[in-house]
């Protein structure tokens, strides 16, 4: 099993960012579309990022186009779309590949377990949450109907930061 601290990705001005610097930070990852029937999620992940920013805790949206074409935009532009329409203030990353022929390095380890240790359920569409803890592993997954402010997302969250 290894950790996420191992990662590169780059930040939607194309700068190069590692998960070193979230180490003892809960994450949660989610693969995220701007015209997707779900992207008013991207409001709930912001309240739920209001809620526990202040306890090591933090949000990385990675756009995706693996799912019917849904994310058209590319770099600022996916941040500025997110901005404007939902007031999203945690990071969004350069539009990556998460499923199939040149899947970013970051989900073939998030949907192989014997990479990270948990599960091999890859994002089925946009808005596939995972939970990293503060060490770096995954600890839970959600799929895209559940909600970022769900009282188990809450829950699960609440426990890995008192780790």
């Amino acid at each position: 099993m290894e950790s996420i601290y191992g990662f590169t990705f780059n930040n939607s001005k194309g700068e190069k960012v590692s998960f070193d610097q979230y180490k003892n930070k809960v994450i949660m990852i989610v693969n995220t579309a701007t015209a997707c029937g779900y992207t008013p999620q991207l409001k709930q992940m912001q309240q739920l990022y209001n809620e526990f920013k202040e306890e090591d805790f933090e949000i990385l949206a990675f756009p995706s186009n693996d799912f019917s074409n849904q994310e058209p935009l590319e770099g600022e532009a996916i941040n500025n779309f997110c901005e404007l329409n939902f007031n999203t203030k945690f990071p969004i990353m350069e539009k990556i590949v998460v499923k199939g022929e040149g899947k970013h390095p970051l989900y073939e380890y998030l949907s192989n377990r014997k990479q990270n240790g948990f599960t091999n359920l890859g994002p089925l569409w946009n808005f596939h949450k995972y939970l990293i803890d503060k060490n770096g592993y995954v600890r839970a997954y959600y799929l895209t109907i559940t909600s970022p402010e769900a009282a188990k997302v809450k829950r699960k969250i609440k426990e890995l930061l008192a780790e």
